[in-house]
């Protein structure tokens, strides 16, 4: 049985305001392989609250498309974010001396859960519009949210949704092309209700994928132009060959690395940068760079930018393993902004996380990137505090090499970011933690109960009690010291691991 389809509608759910770059890669995927079809992208995080139901509603019914296609981006109700601080209200509610701050931070944690189950329930009931209003068309959800919890997802769909985990070209064009049992890793409810799950397939050729037409995208979605004043996603490949204990990036996007041409890549920013007048570009692979190959990917990407003369700001995640001197001038010269990584200052962290780097050469690649002629650029450490075998001593030790990183870069350019590892489904750390009994087996991950929650937001005690209270003396006198709050909580906790009675 086949369906003719001759119109998509791409409806992103709504989130705080963030370049929706998944669904543009696919609109533009599917327009190259299918000019024929009429595509849409509706972004309702570009809509007030209010008018979000009526917006869609009405372009529902004006275009009566085929195919309706949702986007789900997040979906955890422990994840800090833009539109709130998670982890403020956490330190508050566990370590504040103030009984007002803790009574304040209950209620700030309630109205945190009460809106993301809200957002979890208006989310399918946007599904539930599409369906009532075209009980025809094939729905189809996808997203980052729905890579994480296809299943949980799938069971709360309408009737006839395909379920999207991971990429989703392959799936959505053997959609349109009226399949009724799709290609690609996905979950399907049909019309009585039924579910099916069709496991991994091969990933997904990258090199198929061609510098983006961003004529055609700001053709077929209105809000393209209020995001170009910020920071433009740009992918180069995907999948990731490590096994870090908290990420699950290698089950969704696959454990093989695959690289897009670097001349398409190099295309796509120049064409962002000259004629649309981007200047910020995220790189928004798992790991910019990582292995030998994918350091001579990017280098290749670089040479490109450089040949053609783009003038932008760029960043992503980086992993410098196998950082070398020409490149780090490259990355310089091109216009790297800033130098983001994981970072914990000592090898038994890395081991017990499974990062997969050695410290000694982390260590070595930041003077590389000194010796090349390192200014001003931002240099953004994300040390998952109090992980799994962190100690005291681990701690002092980061605080140590912190220490040696203001004195290479300036204090003023390194900036440590505070955060805790988030436990997420079916990765080894949440294995770990339930059979030490930390989680219980039967535990669901997206539960609402704010104690669990807190616990998906891993920071136990003893450490946990200092670094709390550090973060919050740090936070309370940053407006007067004027300084960033994460260099001002390790220099509290430096201090007070240096105290005859810490511990």
């Amino acid at each position: 049985m086949t369906r003719s389809v001759r119109t998509i509608l791409y409806v992103r759910l709504p989130v705080w305001k963030i370049w929706p770059g998944g669904v543009v890669y696919l609109a533009d995927f599917i327009h190259k392989q299918r000019p024929e079809l009429h595509q849409e992208i509706l972004d309702l995080a570009l809509v007030e609250p209010g008018q979000r139901q009526a917006r869609l509603k009405q372009r529902l019914l004006e275009l009566r498309p085929d195919v309706v296609a949702f986007s789900w981006r997040n979906m955890q109700t422990f994840g800090p974010h833009p539109e709130n601080d998670a982890l403020e209200v956490v330190m508050n509610y566990d370590h504040s001396g103030s009984l007002w701050r803790k009574a304040r931070a209950a209620w700030d944690a309630i109205g945190i859960i009460w809106d993301y189950g809200a957002a979890r329930l208006r989310n399918f009931g946007f599904l539930r519009l599409a369906r009532r209003l075209l009980p025809e068309a094939r729905l189809v959800v996808g997203g980052t949210a729905v890579s994480i919890f296809g299943k949980y997802v799938a069971r709360k769909c309408p009737p006839d949704t395909v379920v999207v985990v991971g990429e989703g070209e392959e799936a959505m064009l053997s959609i349109v092309d009226g399949y009724t049992a799709p290609a690609g890793h996905h979950w399907y409810k049909d019309s009585a209700g039924v579910l099916t799950h069709q496991p991994a397939e091969e990933n997904f050729d990258l090199a198929r994928l061609t510098a983006v037409d961003f004529g055609y995208i700001e053709s077929i979605f209105p809000g393209f132009r209020d995001y170009l004043g910020g920071a433009i996603g740009v992918h180069t490949k995907r999948g990731c060959p490590f096994q870090c204990h908290f990420c699950l990036y290698n089950k969704i996007e696959g454990d093989r690395q695959r690289y897009r041409d670097p001349l398409e890549v190099a295309k796509e920013v120049e064409t962002l940068n000259k004629v649309y007048g981007v200047q910020h570009i995220w790189f928004t692979d798992a790991q910019f760079c990582s292995t030998k190959r994918s350091t001579r990917h990017v280098e290749a990407i670089l040479d490109e930018m450089i040949a053609r003369q783009v003038q932008v700001r760029w960043t992503g995640y980086l992993r410098l393993n196998h950082l070398t001197p020409d490149l780090a001038g490259k990355m310089l010269q091109s216009g790297l902004e800033s130098i983001d990584l994981s970072f914990t200052g000592t090898q038994e962290v890395i081991d017990s996380l499974t990062l997969g780097y050695k410290l000694d050469q982390q260590m070595e690649a930041f003077r590389l990137f000194k010796e090349a002629g390192h200014r001003d650029q931002k240099v953004k450490l994300y040390m998952p505090l109090n992980a799994p075998g962190e100690t005291s001593e681990t701690l002092q030790a980061t605080i140590a090499h912190i220490r040696e990183l203001y004195q290479l870069f300036g204090r003023e350019n390194v900036l440590p970011f505070i955060f805790f590892i988030g436990v997420q489904p079916e990765t080894p750390i949440e294995q770990r933690l339930i059979a030490e009994g930390y989680l219980p087996a039967d535990y669901n991950p997206l539960t609402l109960n704010p104690f669990l929650i807190k616990k998906l937001l891993y920071n136990p005690r003893p450490l946990g009690r200092m670094i709390g209270r550090a973060y919050l003396e740090a936070f309370a006198s940053r407006g007067a010291a004027d300084d960033y709050v994460g260099r001002a909580t390790m220099e509290i906790l430096e201090r007070q691991l240096a105290a005859p009675t810490a511990s």
